[in-house]
């Protein structure tokens, strides 16, 4: 289970409910330029498949979708773990000037402001543990 995160062009400072149906985004870069970029910022984020990239850190992990189209529309992060793995998302939503949605919560994640992180993480630690029930339970 992860927490996911789309990183696109959207207008600043309105809510996804006030994107119009018809708004295209611009593209985050050329490939080249949008790897070159994370890899440049994340010098350890593993681009051995230039699709999917990882980065680990000792509380979280966060997988890179940037897919194979060129130029990149979009990028998806799925973080995994726990700590502090929301600054990597910002840093990357500037890095690449763009804003981070937050499918979970189902709005952007703005500087100082709230995200879904904890909110997830408890969601998460409820399922599994409801989970685990379950199954003993079951047996």
């Amino acid at each position: 289970m992860s927490w996911d995160i789309s990183l696109f062009n959207a207008p600043p400072g309105v809510t996804i409910e006030e994107i119009p149906r018809d708004y295209e985004p611009s593209p985050l870069g050329s490939s080249a330029e949008v790897l070159g970029r994370l890899k440049a910022t994340f010098v350890d984020l593993d681009l051995s498949d230039p699709t999917w990239g990882f980065l680990n850190r000792q509380s979280w992990s966060i997988e890179f979708n940037v897919g194979g189209e060129d130029p990149v529309e979009s990028i998806m992060l799925h973080v995994r773990g726990g700590g502090d793995a929301v600054q990597v998302v910002q840093e990357t939503a500037h890095l690449l000037g763009c804003r981070a949605f937050d499918c979970s919560s189902g709005e952007f994640i703005e500087d100082g402001g709230r995200d879904g992180w904890a909110d997830f993480q408890q969601f998460r630690d409820t399922v599994i543990g409801q989970g685990t029930v379950t199954q003993d339970m079951e047996g």
